[in-house]
Formats: structure tokens, sequence, C-alpha cells
């Protein structure tokens, strides 16, 4: 089959309808344009339904079905949710939580992804569904398990922590040393005494903490690699990807998860139950999720389950407004997507899903949400040439460190801060003025990159402050903020002045710093005068107290015993610059200072927007395509650039148009 321009389609489940509604299923997913479906991940009863007895035959039907209109399958490898008698034969398979108690049966995921037993039962099913379908014409590739991560601290799990940590640091005398377990009488004389940080050992020792949430990272990694090294053997000719669970998951490395995939792929779901509030101006948030797993490869990726109606499982999210599914899935595109599957097709009507919306309601008759995504599937017929080949292209990168990620999850130095949402600040305010980000490994090869930002990063290396270094040396800008270089990579503070390894870069020294906890207000104000109009700008969370060692001073704090102390520097080295960012600011302080930066070192967004409409940019070599969002529930009116033609309505644009509430215009470069 030939490669689609744009992989567009919905996550089926037909073994949860009755087989003659398969081809009415079928008919309507051809009208909307559909060219892929996933299929399976949560169906291992019906294709086991008893041990060792296979049943592919349903699924040959229905894939015969779906070519018959056009449709490719991806597969899931449904080791999510295993059936009943797996379980019930096998007690020692479910996963321990936290607090020291087996899970039961009754939800998805409640296995040790260490558990022996558990590994043969899912070798032998993926291994006979990989060559079941091997060469079946209609199967394009494989996604792995469904949304992994859950920790488990099982007794297996403990003892193959304890046998990681042997490889890890060679000797109990390193182990003991790197932990600095002379602390509370803490040192080990076996390796079989150190323990799996359950809840009920109170706070546990940091480096411990640390080196168990790298050891399950790794543990989901090699489950993975199991099942990779399967498909990989018997179809080579099939893409393997991962539905991963965007930026806002940190219970994984997810750099480390991706590393033998294809491509990643993600779960999109901007009006998620999780959210206490209707997220109107969550259009930056989704942004960073994009920008977040394109990075994880830097290349394209898919969203594998896109919101596709209201969700939730006991309770329900809001429904997406009329024009909102195709923006969301629009973004996606913009973004680097390749791929955008709607989750799901048809509402289920048993089960614990019963109320996450599908395209179709629970009666299956096409409606609101059909009617839209099948306009886009008739848009994407005329423009997905263009978009075929096609990638990002961005000029700033926002660095994340899962190790820093996990070492803030076991002491988050303040009950306020929460990473996941100072990067979505920092994000935001080079969202708002439409500049493309990248977010990647601080490892990364920073080349081409006019500026990068380094949020909180906890946990610092010297391979990764030589990296730093090199590019601020060869003229980048570098931007870094609060509790950066504070531990060492055994989670242990650093013996010298904040932000240790850095120090020198950033041309400052932490003096002292301040906890502020809720309600304790403080603020600064800059010394440009360009941005004294702004004064005062508040701090939040955290202030470092900062002597400048030749960085010059950019902004004062106001307040406490350290008013008029160095809050933000700038300093010179080599050819480049690195500021250093003394508090965590609110969207107030970084919009300022990323606008004053991009001024001074040339670093432009691609349109001036009003707020809620979002520009992104993809590239096909020196061809451009300009994707304009309207995230707001009002028209807005922008000014376009001269010589390029709408696509959508095929004529050329310029000069101001007004685009209605949640609608997407596409721009091409005329030739």
């Amino acid at each position: 089959m030939n490669r689609p321009v744009v992989f567009f389609g919905a996550d089926y489940y037909p073994e949860q309808w009755p087989e003659d509604r398969w081809p009415e299923d079928a008919r309507l997913m051809e009208e909307a344009g559909f060219n892929v479906v996933r299929l399976a991940e949560f169906a291992w009863s019906k294709m086991e339904p008893r041990p060792a007895k296979f049943d592919f035959n349903w699924l040959d039907r229905l894939l015969e079905i779906l070519q018959s209109h056009g449709i490719s399958a991806v597969l899931g490898t449904p080791t999510a949710s295993p059936p009943p008698w797996l379980m019930a034969g096998n007690p020692d398979i479910f996963r321990v939580r936290e607090d020291g108690r087996r899970v039961t049966y009754g939800n998805r995921c409640e296995y040790c992804p260490n558990a022996p037993a558990y590994r043969k039962y899912v070798r032998r099913i993926v291994t006979a569904m990989a060559k079941h379908f091997a060469n079946h014409p209609a199967v394009i590739g494989w996604q792995i398990d469904n949304e992994m991560g859950e920790r488990c601290f099982c007794p297996e799990c403990q003892a193959r922590f304890q046998e990681w940590l042997r490889k890890c640091h060679g000797s109990l005398k390193a182990l003991n040393t790197a932990w600095g377990t002379n602390f509370w009488s803490h040192v080990y004389n076996n390796w079989k005494e150190i323990p799996v940080p359950l809840t009920t050992g109170g706070s546990p020792n940091p480096g411990l903490a640390l080196d168990f949430r790298r050891f399950v990272s790794d543990s989901y990694v090699a489950y993975q690699q199991l099942q990779v090294d399967i498909l990989r053997e018997t179809c080579p000719h099939h893409f393997i990807t991962n539905n991963f669970m965007g930026f806002g998951y940190e219970g994984l490395d997810y750099f480390e998860l991706a590393r033998p995939l294809d491509h990643v792929s993600w779960d999109n779901y901007p009006f998620g139950f999780w959210h206490k509030e209707f997220p109107r101006d969550n259009a930056g948030g989704l942004a960073l999720g994009h920008d977040a797993m394109r990075g994880l490869k830097q290349k394209n990726f898919w969203v594998m389950e896109q919101q596709a109606g209201p969700s939730g499982w006991e309770t329900l999210s809001p429904s997406p407004r009329p024009g909102q599914l195709r923006l969301w899935a629009y973004q996606a595109i913009a973004h680097g997507a390749d791929g955008v599957v709607f989750f799901r097709w048809r509402t289920a009507r048993y089960g614990t899903e019963q109320y996450w919306h599908g395209l179709l309601d629970h009666h299956g008759q096409p409606g609101r949400r059909y009617a839209e995504i099948k306009q886009m599937g008739a848009e994407l017929q005329k423009i997905g040439k263009l978009v075929q080949g096609s990638s990002v292209k961005a000029n700033v990168a926002i660095l994340q460190s899962y190790d820093s990620r996990f070492a803030f999850q076991v002491q988050p130095n303040n009950a306020q801060f929460n990473f996941g949402e100072h990067v979505r600040h920092l994000h935001q305010a080079l969202f708002s003025t439409n500049v493309g980000v990248d977010v990647l490994a601080p490892d990364a090869d920073l080349t081409g990159y006019k500026l990068v930002i380094v949020p909180a990063l906890h946990i610092l290396t010297e391979p990764i402050v030589a990296n730093l270094k090199s590019y601020v040396q060869e003229g980048g800008i570098l931007v870094v903020t609060p509790r950066t270089g504070v531990k060492d990579d055994n989670n242990a503070v650093v013996d010298q002045p904040l932000p240790g390894l850095l120090s020198e870069v950033c041309g400052v020294m932490v003096a002292e710093y301040d906890c502020l906890l809720a309600g304790i207000t403080q603020s600064v104000k800059f010394t440009l005068p360009e941005l004294k109009a702004l004064d005062p700008v508040p701090a939040r969370i955290w202030c470092d107290i900062l002597e400048p060692a030749g960085a010059q001073v950019l902004a004062r704090y106001t307040d406490d015993y350290y008013a008029n102390q160095a809050a933000i520097t700038l300093n010179d080295f080599g050819k480049g610059q690195a500021i250093y960012i003394g508090t965590f600011g609110d969207k107030a302080l970084y919009r300022a200072l990323f606008n004053w930066l991009m001024r001074s070192f040339q670093i432009t967004g691609l349109l001036i927007t009003p707020d809620g409409v979002e520009v992104s940019e993809r590239w096909q070599e020196n061809q451009n395509l300009l994707f304009i969002l309207n995230h707001s529930s009002l028209p807005q009116a922008i000014s376009l650039p001269d010589g390029y033609i709408d696509l959508f309505a095929g004529m050329a644009r310029e000069g101001s148009v007004t685009i209605a509430p949640y609608d997407v215009m596409i721009l091409a470069k005329q030739k």
C-alpha cells in the first residue's frame, strides 16, 4: 500500500461491537477520509481466550473489511490488560503499590514489568501476533503496550533493584559513599539489606530514591525491548511505536524509552478529566506536549489518541466546542505530527470508559463531531502532499532532564514548586510570541539554536556542563533558572557555591537563598530602562540572592532583608552570554524578559498575533507552511505576510484578515 500523505484515523474496538456493524463503521471511516486505525491493544482475552489457544480469525475478517475501504492498521500488543485467566493463576504478577499492598484485578496495568511469569506470557502473545500478522497487507505498524509506567515495589523488583545497584555502583563501599549512608546509620553491609522506598519507611535517602526511579524506568525500557526484539525479528518491514503520555508525565525517562522506537506517539487530551477547570487558554500547554514528544527523538511523531469528545470515567470533562477537534488535530500536525488518530471511534456502551466519548456517540449515528472530522479528512486530501515529508525547525530549545524531574519528586524544595508548571511558564512566554521551541535532553547537540533555556537542571554532571559551556563559548544565549546545579549524579548536594558547575559560565554565585511560603510576597525591579515600566514584577516560590562575579545585574529584589540584591544577571562568556534568573516568576516576568532577549539577539517570532492565535511552521526543503490557529472563542483579526496562498480557499491572501473562532488557516509560499 502506498504511504498516505498524512495518517488520519481513529482507535477502533471491533471486539466491543457486533460483527455485522463492522462494514458500516468501515464505510463511515472511508467517507471521513480515514486511512488508518489502531486495533487490539485491549483484546488479549479475545485473541487468547484460553492459555495458548489463539483466535485471530475475527481480526482477519475485520482487516479484510478495512482493507477494502483503503484503511490500514496499527496493531497494539495487548499487554497492558492481561486476561482474567492469566492473573487469577499467577498472583505474583500483580504489582505492589508504594504502600506495600498488592493491587487486585479489575482495571488495567496491574502487572509488574519484572515478573518472570508475566514476561513469559507477554513473549507468547506478542510472538503469536507477530507471526500471524507479519505479512498481512493491511498491517503497517505496532504500538507496544499502552501508557505504561506504574511503579512496582514487589519482592521481585526489590531483588532486581539490588542487582541493578550492584551493576551501577560496583561495590557496597562505592554505594555507601555515593548515598552518604553514614547519615542516620544506614551503612549497608549486604546488597540484600537495601530496601525499596515504600511509604511505610518514611522519607527515604535521596540517593536511594533517585536510583529506584532510574531502576523502574530501566525496567520498563527492558520490558518494552522484549517486545521490540520479537517484532523487529518477525516483522522487520513494520514500524514500532509506543503511546506516551506527554510532557506532564514524569514517571519514566522518555528519552530512553523512545530510543529503540521508529517514532514516538502520544495521547493528547486537551479537556482530559484531570483538568479541574475548563482550560480555555490551554493552547500553549498542548503545544508544549507536542514539542516535548517531538524532541524525544528530534523527529516527527504521531498522536495515537487525540481527544474526540467529552472524556472521563466517573465524571466528565466539558464537551469540545464546534471546531476544536479539527483545531487540535491541525495544531498537532503544525508541531510535527505525521499521524493523528482520534480516541475513540465509537463511545463504549460497557465498561469503565462508558463516558469517554468517541467521534460517534453510543448510538453509533454520525453527528456534529463526525461531520467536523469528515471536513478535515477532505481538506487533508487536498493539502496532504505539501505536508508529507515536512518537519519543524526551531531556533529555541528548552532542556529537560528526567533525572532532575525524579529528584524533584523526592524533594520538591518548596511545596508550591512543580517542575512541569515551571517549564510551561517558560514555554508559554515563547509560545505567545509564535517562537518555535524544541524540548531536548541536556546532552543534545545545541548547534544552530539561538537561545537555550535550562530550567531547574537540579542534577548537573560534567558532560552536560561541557555541552552547555561549548554552546555559550561559540556564541549561544543560555538562560538558567533557580535550583540548577544543586545536586550531583547521586542526588547529593554539591560542595561548592551554586549554581555549582555552571557558576563560571553564569558569572555569578548564589550567596544565599530564600524559600517563599504561600502568602509571602517578593518582587523584582529591572535595571534595564526598556523594562522599568513593568516594575515591580512578582517573584514566587524561591529567591536566589546573587553575588555577581563579572555578570551585569538586570534586576534586583525589592523587599525583605535582601532588598536591592541581584535577582537576574547577564554574563559574557566566550562569544555568547548567560542569563541567570534567580527566582521563579509568573508569565509577566518571563514574557518581559524573553521579549527583551529576542529584540536584543534578533530572535523573531513568525507573526505578531493577538492572544489566543497561534502561528506554527513546517518546512519541506525551502518551502514553508504557516499554520494559523485561532484557539479563542472570538473572531480574531490578523495581518498576513505577502506572497502566500490560502490552501483551503485556493487563493492568495495578504493584509488584514479575520479568522473565525476555533478555525484554522494554512498558508503556502507562492513559488
